[in-house]
This record gives C-alpha cells, sequence and structure tokens, in this order.
C-alpha cells in the first residue's frame, strides 16, 4: 500500500509574470476602490459607456476582437506613483519585473512646472500586453530643483530614513531574479507584500509646519515627503468614449476637470485622452513638536479615465507637438476653467491639419499599424501572382491594416493632469531640464524607446503577414 502524499512535499506550481502582474492588478484595483469610492464610480462608469459605444459600433468591436483588444478592456489600468530617490527607483525597477513590467519612455515633467521626471513600467510583449496591459507611470523628485538649500537638506534626511519596501518583499524579488519565477504560494505573498507599498497612510512621518514647508515649495514634494511610502495616487480604466464620460461624470456626482488633456475628440483617436477628478482633501494627523501629533489635511488622490488611440510615428508626433504648443501657447485654461471652452474650440480648429482617415494616416507615414492578410487575399494568392509591394497588396484588398493601440504616455498631458489635481495652474521655470543619464543611473538600466517598440511590432506583423500569404499560395514548382 503506498504511503499517503504529504500536501507540504508537492512543490508548488510555477507562475508566469504576466499571472502575477493580473494577480496584482486586480488587488491593486480592489484596494484602491475601498480607499477612494469615487473611483469605484468611475470603472462603473466607464463600464457602462463601454458597453454603448461597442454595440453602437460592430467595426470597433471587429477591430479590437481580431486584435486580441476586446478580452483586456475590461481589465486595463494605468496607476501612477512619484519616489522621493534613486534607491527607491532602482528597487522599484526589480519590483515590476517580477510582474513583467519594464521601464519605456523618458519623460520630463519639469518644462511644464512639475519638479520630477519619469517613466513608465509596462509589459513590452505583444502577448503579455494582450492579457493585461497594466501600467504604473512612475515619478522620481528632482531634489536638486528645490531651490531652498536647506529644505532641500531637509527633504533628503527625511526620505534617506525610510523604506518603501518590506524585507520580505526584497526577498522574493532575489528569488525571482535568482531562478526567474516563483511558486503559487510566494506570488500570492509577493502580490501581499507589494501592496502594502502602495497602500494609503493617513499618518505623516514629519510635523505640519515641515509638510507646510514642503507643501508652499511644491504640493507634489510634500505629498512625496511626507509620508511613508509612494500610496497610488489614481487608478485608471480605459474607456472608448472619453467625451460621454467627461458629460456623464456630473450624473455621478463627480466634478471632471475643465479640459480634456490631449488632442480633441477625432474619428480616428490618436496617442492618449485623459481626464480627471480634482484631488480629495483628506484628514492626516502629523507629528507634534512635544511627541504627540496635531490634525492637518493633504491632497494627493484623484480619479483619472484615458481614451487610447494609435500609436504616432516620429513624423506624426513632431505635428502633434506642433499642434497642441501652439494652442497651449495661445489659450491659457486657468484653474478655475477658465477659457476651457476657448481652448476646447481651438483646438479641434488647428487639429483639422492632422489627416483623420486610417488611409490618409497611413499613406502619409503617420502612425503605426498592425498588418494581417484578409480572408479574401488568402483565398486568391497563388505562387504565379507575384506579391507586389506592401502598399499594391493593401489596394488590391490581400492585406488590412489595424491602428496599433498607443501605450504610453505624453508629457504635457501628465503635467496638465498633475497640476489640475494639485489645484492650480502656476507654472514653475526651472532652471534645470531633462536629465536622462541621471535618471537611468538611478534606475540600473536602459529605458526603452517606445517608438520602436512600435514600428518592431508594425514590421513583425508585415512579416507573418506575407508569411502566411505565401503558404496559402501554395509550394513552388
Amino acid at each position: 500500500m503506498n504511503a499517503p502524499v504529504n500536501p507540504r512535499s508537492i512543490p508548488s506550481q510555477k507562475v508566469h509574470s504576466d499571472e502575477i502582474r493580473s494577480l496584482f492588478s486586480i488587488a491593486m484595483s480592489n484596494m484602491y476602490r475601498a480607499e477612494v469610492p469615487q473611483y469605484g464610480a468611475l470603472v462603473d462608469l466607464v463600464t457602462e459607456i463601454n458597453a454603448a459605444t461597442l454595440a453602437k459600433d460592430p467595426e470597433l468591436e471587429q477591430i479590437l476582437r481580431r486584435n486580441g483588444e476586446l478580452d483586456r478592456l475590461s481589465v486595463e489600468r494605468h496607476g501612477a506613483v512619484r519616489l522621493g530617490t534613486p534607491e527607491e527607483l532602482f528597487n522599484i525597477r526589480r519590483v515590476f519585473a517580477v510582474l513583467g513590467m519594464h521601464p519605456v519612455g523618458y519623460y520630463d515633467l519639469s518644462v511644464a512646472g512639475v519638479p520630477v521626471h519619469s517613466t513608465a513600467f509596462r509589459p513590452v510583449e505583444n502577448e503579455a500586453l494582450r492579457r493585461n496591459p497594466f501600467r504604473v507611470f512612475t515619478s522620481l523628485l528632482r531634489l536638486e530643483l528645490i531651490e531652498d538649500e536647506a529644505l532641500r537638506k531637509e527633504a533628503a534626511r527625511i526620505l534617506s530614513e525610510r523604506q518603501i519596501f518590506s524585507p520580505r518583499t526584497l526577498e522574493l524579488v532575489e528569488v525571482f531574479e535568482a531562478e526567474g519565477d516563483l511558486d503559487q504560494d510566494q506570488a500570492e505573498e509577493f502580490v501581499r507584500e507589494v501592496l502594502e507599498t502602495f497602500r494609503w497612510h493617513s499618518d505623516a512621518t514629519v510635523t505640519l509646519a515641515t509638510h507646510l514647508k514642503l507643501h508652499y515649495a511644491h504640493r507634489l514634494i510634500a505629498d512625496v515627503v511626507s509620508f511613508r511610502g509612494p500610496h497610488i495616487n489614481h487608478l485608471t480604466p480605459r474607456t472608448l468614449d472619453i467625451d460621454a464620460v467627461q458629460v456623464g461624470m456630473p450624473t455621478w456626482g463627480i466634478t471632471p476637470k475643465a479640459v480634456i488633456e490631449g488632442p480633441p475628440r477625432r474619428n480616428c483617436p490618436i496617442l492618449l485622452r485623459q481626464t480627471s477628478f480634482k484631488a480629495l482633501e483628506e484628514r492626516i494627523e502629523f507629528k507634534a513638536e512635544d511627541g504627540g501629533s496635531v490634525e492637518g489635511t493633504h491632497t494627493a488622490r484623484f480619479g483619472e479615465i484615458e481614451q487610447r488611440g494609435v500609436a504616432l510615428t516620429p513624423r506624426g508626433r513632431a505635428l502633434y507637438d506642433e499642434l497642441l504648443a501652439s494652442v497651449r501657447r495661445d489659450v491659457q485654461v486657468g484653474a478655475t476653467g477658465s477659457r476651457a471652452g476657448d481652448y476646447e474650440s481651438e483646438l479641434a480648429e488647428r487639429f483639422k491639419a492632422f489627416p483623420d482617415s486610417w488611409s490618409d494616416l497611413r499613406d502619409q507615414r503617420l502612425a503605426y499599424f498592425r498588418y494581417s492578410p484578409t480572408p479574401e487575399g488568402l483565398a486568391t494568392i497563388t505562387r504565379e501572382t507575384i506579391l507586389p509591394a506592401l502598399d499594391e497588396l493593401v489596394a488590391r484588398g490581400y492585406l488590412r491594416f489595424d491602428p496599433i493601440i498607443y501605450e504610453d504616455f505624453l508629457p504635457v498631458s501628465a503635467a496638465g493632469i498633475f497640476q489640475s489635481n494639485l489645484g492650480t495652474d502656476e507654472q514653475q521655470n526651472y532652471a534645470e531640464s531633462s536629465n536622462r543619464q541621471a535618471f537611468e543611473e538611478g534606475l540600473g538600466a536602459k529605458i526603452a524607446n517606445e517608438l520602436d517598440l512600435y514600428a518592431k511590432v508594425q514590421q513583425d506583423s508585415i512579416a507573418d503577414a506575407l508569411a502566411q500569404l505565401r503558404e496559402a499560395a501554395g509550394p513552388t514548382q
């Protein structure tokens, strides 16, 4: 008779990073919904509008389904955190690597009066993006931009005394780095441990007087320095119609920001459009000089919604940047929303210079597309048909092209969201400019160029589509 098997002797099944990322993003969403109830209302509103949009636009649903993007829509989120030191940046890169998320894109927000520079941690492979495209926009405070030398040193001292990751988190990171994966038990423990890093804490690590000094230097500096860790400051669901969300938010008791950041409404969406509601004023217990505590308030956490369009080529991005800059230069929207209507009208008018059909965007090489053979192409292609150039294959109906979704962020839009939710339109002019080298040194890795990733996806799809046509044509004679 065989001896009974001890369950503890059976090794736990290994878990892929994509699955750990899904576990984490779901846990993060549940935590944030409990902490910020209006986030839950946003998710419900977006779900309702997405369903209505798909119902009235079967072609859009077909494109999403064909490219494996329909299933990801309901779980898609991006979050944002703000770090204080290069060491924190280095370790968060290691933590996100366990989740299959890697640094893509460098964003200098100091040019818009926000003293941080940033990257986005996200999946980079097509299949990983289809499974769960969770992203975290991660900013590092630039202490050198604090003009007051004494305050700069005090902020550095405060940050040096905190440890944002538990020892167990870093132990599990080391296991992953040594073995290449985690088992089920380790993965679940890892998610629980990392979640604590991003949880909201209503007790500050500084006195109210110190917090106010940091606050007057810049509200974001106070948010980074005054707390024990980088609480998640927003989670963002993806909508298919952000204008409908903007109109619908007040009916759900949510007041949106004055204007939608990014390009105007278009038939063919490009890049990224974002809106949000103002940050919540939350009660905080600050340290008192006598060792007790004193009550105050802090505003940091808010809700955000995004609509994603096609990724643009360098040529397309240059045109976008030029048009957007001209509008922002000529029409300034106040913190209270003054001139919002003028801004939106001018934005729509000037973006008439940006082609608004998929064919024009492709023909003018302004956007990236994913190519695939059509059923007609696969059925009619023969070896006698000499495979012509790409454009001819499209013209004959052998190949179709679908927009490649933009997975990244826009620095001007990010700064606009930050400023809006800090309750100010103040634009500080910092003397320093971008410092990608210092950011990458802290990160301990090179940042991927997002345009290179999109170009590769497009080229790989062309190669795969041509291979399918050749195979359908049959063997050579």
